[in-house]
Order: structure tokens, then sequence, then C-alpha cells
């Protein structure tokens, strides 16, 4: 507090200083007043400090002015003598006062103008002697190199930016370096350089209001033309970096800016639109015809300046997922899967497939009495033709590339055994199923269910319209066994926690509302209701746990089991089920294969040669041993793995192999099925018998030239 009291303020720029400071330390003036006065001093004492001179002001009256009247509350100190204040020269560009010994002055930096004699003073005309004191050396030597730095270094009349004097451009907006300061004020005012992009001019002029009118764009060399486009973000990212890390990477930097090309701006720009949203800038990039796998080098991420968000390696898919852009995420998917040419046969015959959709809309009925839920009449199951076999090793091979989904059956056999883990049935009961190629639009769930019936896409939402009537008419049935059921995961799972009644409502409306959504994700609520409107269980067969792009477990994905039409009576429903495939929020429609009538493959592959049944044998089982779980059932339902596979048995057609596993039979026949179907996958098969012949000829072709 005593310190506190004591401190001298700055006769210049009244900085506070301490006791023992000879000098300001912000503008380096001589002490020449007392300390500042916070509460009244020495009133009873004398001056603690006898170093320090103590000349209090007084008034007309004779008594100490401890307090200023002033707003600042600060009082009054002695004033400089005027001899002291005619030493000081006054600045030739701001007019500010200096001290004698200052070189340039304080404000503007200008240097001190030089006088015929040095005992002139600069502000002056008259020949006023002036008292000399002492030049701090080191003062002076800290002077004269601040001085020099600042000369040395040009500013950008653009963005403000201090160069060093031997670049021509500036490091940060590329405007070319001015000639003089007549060059500077013309620069100002005049149009930029033909050799600057447009983004630059837009960053140095501003834009233009509606009185100045809008400005003609110079004329550009063809180089620019070529790269004209929207760098903003990331112009913007790098000058977001520091000066000195600008001055140590310009010439790299500037060495890859040189190197891209337009493709290579378009990337940057799509994953820099990734990070911020911005869907433009990835249709951008796309539509020129970029490739949505490609990675970011390490040039890029430093182009880029933004470690957090940008790693070496990157694609587009990884910061769509990284940032959670779950639009952009459908789109870039949608694209991956694309490049390699996909032709199912729901593309071959757009005719036939539209007669197939017309033929489900007339299918769909809604059951009249309490539970009003609607339901398909038409048991349809999609297969793989047996025919596919007799093609040439090549063109299957061609054919499955572009029907199937390598990537998802990959995962589900691989990666997590799901699917095709048991050599009892995929090979001796030829009960292999294949993942087909299905779209990523948000719509992946009512795409598989449709494509596993009726070998088609829900392309007019028709599926999605009946689950949402569905789900609206029949509220009430569906919202208790969800929210049993949903209560029960909860403990079982240790969570131990209650909602009120709002708080169930709430999510409830939230489900009710995603059926409703074109494109909009759903949840296993939703396949429980299509289960009802298929009158037929569901299997789904999914990873178990989700997983980040670098394969960390975040959670559980829940979608594994079987899904009952339990608020059906058994009599009104199929037996026969269907499987679906799940694979990091990407649902996939898993079918079989048919099996020929004369061909005996395996024990109970073909039960009814008469009538061409094929039977599928579908795991109840996971690849340890362990029986799916049956989703929404009730407390009455609930109990131990004997019951739930009881329940199992009562609403699937089910059998144990020889090995002791419990599977569902999904049975499926060419005559039963809807000849529309039948007729759309004829036409689609003979496109690779067509190329048949031409793969035969150029075998033959090769045999011949290996006898010459």
């Amino acid at each position: 507090m005593t310190d506190q009291k004591i401190k001298w303020a700055c006769d210049y720029c009244t900085f506070e200083n301490w006791p023992s400071a000879i000098k300001c330390t912000m503008c380096r003036a001589p002490r020449l007043r007392g300390p500042i006065i916070t509460e009244e001093p020495y009133k009873n004492g004398p001056n603690p400090d006898p170093s320090i001179e103590w000349d209090p002001p007084r008034t007309e009256s004779g008594s100490s002015l401890l307090i200023c009247p002033d707003s600042s509350a600060r009082p009054r100190v002695r004033s400089a003598s005027m001899a002291e204040i005619a030493n000081k020269w006054s600045c030739q560009m701001c007019t500010y006062l200096n001290w004698p010994r200052a070189i340039r002055c304080t404000q503007c930096l200008c240097q001190r103008p030089r006088t015929s004699s040095p005992t002139e003073s600069p502000q002056t005309s008259g020949c006023r002697p002036a008292l000399h004191s002492p030049v701090d050396t080191c003062e002076e030597y800290n002077d004269r190199n601040r001085l020099n730095t600042h000369q040395q270094h040009w500013t950008c009349t653009a963005c403000t930016y201090q160069n060093l004097p031997r670049t021509t451009k500036c490091v940060v907006c590329d405007l070319p370096k001015p000639i003089s300061s007549e060059a500077i004020e013309l620069a100002e005012s005049a149009e930029p350089s033909p050799l600057i992009n447009e983004q630059d001019r837009a960053r140095w002029r501003g834009s233009c209001s509606g009185s100045q009118g809008q400005r003609r764009s110079p004329p550009m060399s063809k180089r620019e033309e070529h790269v004209k486009m929207d760098f903003q973000r990331i112009e913007l990212a790098a000058g977001a970096m520091s000066k000195e890390e600008q001055e140590v990477d310009f010439k790299k930097l500037k060495q890859i800016r040189n190197r891209m090309r337009k493709t290579d701006w378009l990337f940057l720009n799509a994953c820099a639109g990734v990070v911020e949203g911005d869907l433009g800038a990835v249709e951008a990039y796309k539509s020129s015809g970029g490739d949505i796998a490609r990675q970011l080098s390490a040039d890029e991420v430093q182009l880029l300046n933004r470690s957090s968000a940008f790693d070496v390696g990157f694609t587009l898919v990884h910061l769509a997922i990284r940032f959670q852009r779950q639009d952009m995420l459908a789109i870039l998917l949608t694209e991956v899967s694309q490049q390699a040419a996909k032709c199912i046969p729901s593309m071959v015959c757009p005719e036939l497939t539209e007669q197939i959709r017309r033929e489900i809309a007339a299918s769909l009925h809604q059951r009249k009495g309490d539970f009003a839920c609607y339901f398909l009449s038409d048991l349809v199951t999609f297969t793989l033709p047996a025919d596919i076999e007799d093609l040439p090793p090549a063109v299957q091979e061609k054919l499955f590339d572009e029907v199937l989904d390598r990537d998802v059956q990959k995962e589900l056999e691989e990666e997590s055994p799901v699917i095709n883990w048991s050599l009892e049935l995929g090979t001796r009961l030829d009960s292999r199923l294949y993942a087909l190629w299905n779209r990523t639009a948000g719509d992946c769930l009512l795409d598989s269910v449709l494509q596993a019936t009726w070998g088609i896409y829900d392309k007019d939402s028709v599926l999605r319209k009946t689950l949402h009537d569905s789900l609206h008419d029949c509220s009430h049935w569906f919202y208790t066994r969800w929210k049993e059921w949903e209560s029960w995961y909860s403990q079982s799972f240790g969570l131990h926690f209650s909602l009120r009644e709002e708080q169930w409502q709430e999510d409830w409306a939230f489900i009710l509302s995603l059926a409703s959504q074109p494109g909009a994700s759903l949840e296993q609520t939703h396949i429980f209701v299509l289960a009802h409107i298929l009158r037929r269980p569901i299997i789904v067969y999914g990873v178990k746990y989700y997983k980040s792009f670098r394969g960390e477990t975040l959670g559980y994905t829940r979608f594994q089991g079987v899904y009952l039409p339990l608020l059906w009576e058994q009599s009104f429903c199929w037996k026969s089920p269907i499987a679906l495939g799940y694979t990091r929020g990407h649902f996939s429609a898993l079918v079989a294969m048919e099996n020929d009538g004369y061909d005996n493959r395996g024990a109970g592959a073909n039960l009814n040669t008469d009538d061409d049944v094929t039977v599928t044998f579908l795991p109840l089982v996971d690849s340890e041993r362990k029986l799916l779980h049956i989703h929404f059932l009730s407390a009455q339902e609930m109990g131990n793995e004997e019951q739930q596979e009881k329940l199992l048995r009562e609403w699937l057609d089910c059998c144990v192999t020889e090995g002791g596993m419990l599977a569902a039979m999904q049975k499926s026949s060419r005559r039963r099925n809807h000849p529309l179907v039948t007729q759309m996958v004829e036409k689609w098969l003979d496109r690779y018998r067509q190329i048949r012949p031409c793969a035969s000829l150029s075998d033959g072709e090769e045999e011949d030239d290996e006898d010459e």
C-alpha cells in the first residue's frame, strides 16, 4: 500500500511509475513531478522519501489541494518549467511536441528535422536559446535501431502487413509493392492489378455500395481464367497464420500454390466446405468430376493451415464423419459406392420397375378394427437367379461387382463375423447370403426392405408414407410396446433412469416425425412397424458396436436381432422372414441364390422339387452361438432363453441343423413369385448373357494364339 501511494505519474503519458524509476517506463521521459496522491499523504508526518521532490500546489487561500476537483480525481501537480517546454521540438507530420533527446517522433515515428543551429528550437522561428540536457547513449542507439527497422519494412496498402524490403509483392495478399508514397496513394484509388484473382480484389477494396455501382472486372490472363473460382476459405485460412510462420513458410507455400490446379483448389474448397457445412462447395467438386476418395496430402494440409480439422490421409468422408455432417455423408457415401459402375435389376428395366411400384401400392390395404395398420397382401421374396452360375467366371465376377456391395459384404463377413460364418449353412446347406448394393440417400432401410422382397427401391416413398400412416393410426399400440421395451432395455443395461410422461411423449413425437421426413434416418421402432406391414419377421444381421473412422468403439448399435409382428394374430402372418444387414449407419438387403429343382444341393436345400421351392437357412444365433435378441417384447413375453426360443418357433419356420444350430427357413419359389419381378430379373440377366459369346470368343482367340 505504501508503494502505491508514492508512485509518480509521467508528465507526458501519465503512466504511473515505481518510485525508483528515474524515467517513464512507457515513453522514457525524465521524472519531473511528485507522486500520485490517492489519499491524503504525510498529513501529520514528514516526506518519507527525501530524494523525491514534494511540492504540493497551493490554492489561493494557501491550503494544499490533495484531491483534484476534476473527473479523474487526480491531484494537482507541479507543471514543467517554461524552459523545459521551450526545448521540445514539434513533429512536422503530426505536430506532436517531443522531448529534446528524441531523434524521432513518439507518435508517428517521423525523423526529427535537422536545424541550422543546435541551439535553435525546431518549433520556433526565432533564436531562442535552448538548454542542453545530457543525452542517453543507449536510448539514442535504441531509437535509431527502431527507426531503421521501421524504415526497412514496407506496409501493404491492402492488408497493412509489413513486408521485408526485398519482397516485391505482399506476402499475405500478393499486392505489388508501391514505388513511392505517391504510388501508394494512387494504388489506393486505382483498380487492382489484372493479375489478381477475384477473391483478393473483393477483399482489398470491399464490397461496392449501391451508390458506387458495379465495377467491371479487369482482363485476366489465361492462367488466371483457368483457376478463377471461390478461394475465400483457403485464403482466410492461410491469412490466419502468424507473421513469423508466414515469413518462414512463405517460399514453400508459394511453391505449393503455384503447383495447384483448378481441381486441387476445388478439392481444398470442398474440404473446407465440409468443415463449415457448405454443401455447395462439395457439389462443385463433384460436378467437376473430382474423386470423392481423394486423400489430403501433407502440402494440402499445410496450405489449409488448420491442424485441428485436417489430417494427412483424410478424405471428404472422414471430414463428414468427424464433424457429423450427416447430409453430406449420405451424398458422399453414395458417390463412393457409385464410382464402381452399378447395375441392379431395377436400373435395367425402368418400365417394369414402375409397374412393380404400382403393384405394391395396389397391394397395400388397411386393416379394419382397433389395430388399423396397413399391410401388404402379397408374399414376395427376391433371390438371385441360379442361372448366374451358368455364366463364364469373368462375367460372373462382373455381375457380382455391379449388383453387390463388396464393402458391406467384407465387413459383415470378415471384420465382424455376422453372416456366412457357419460352414454348415454356407457350404453344405447352400445358404450363403449376398449384400445387394443400395443407395444411401437416407432411405436405405426402406430401400433394403423392398429390395429383399420386390427387388426395387422405395423411390416414390410409398413405403415411407405407409410407415408414417401406420404409426399415426396405431400410435397407441406401438407406443405402449415401445415405452415398455425402452424401459426394460435401460434397466437391463444398468442405466436406471426414469422419464416423465411428457418426456416419453416428446421422444415418441420425434419418432413419428422421422417417419414422415424423406431421407431421415429411421430407428428400431420403424423396423418393428415394417414387420407388421410385411406381415412377416425381419432378421437384422448387423455390427454390434458403433465405431469411428479411426476404429474406436463408440457404443452399441442395438439393431441386430429379430423383429416379429407381435401385434398381429399369428394366423394372419407369414413365417418366412427376410434378412437385412446393418453396417455403419447403412442397411443392405441380404438375399440368397436360387437352387435348381433337379440339383439336389445339401440336405433339405430343396424340399419340394415339383414346385421349385428354394429354402434358405437363416441362423437365429450369432457367431458365439448366443440367441439373437427379440425386440419389443412385453413383460409377459419376456423370459429366459428357452421361452424366447419357443416364441421364435411360434412365429417362424425353425429347424435345428445337424450341427445343433437353430435356424429359420426362408422359402421362395420362382413359380409363386410375382411375374413382374421374374420378368425384371430375366431382362437384367440377359444383359450379361449377351456378353457371354464375346468372352468365349476372346478365350478361343487366346487358345488359337497359343497353338500358333
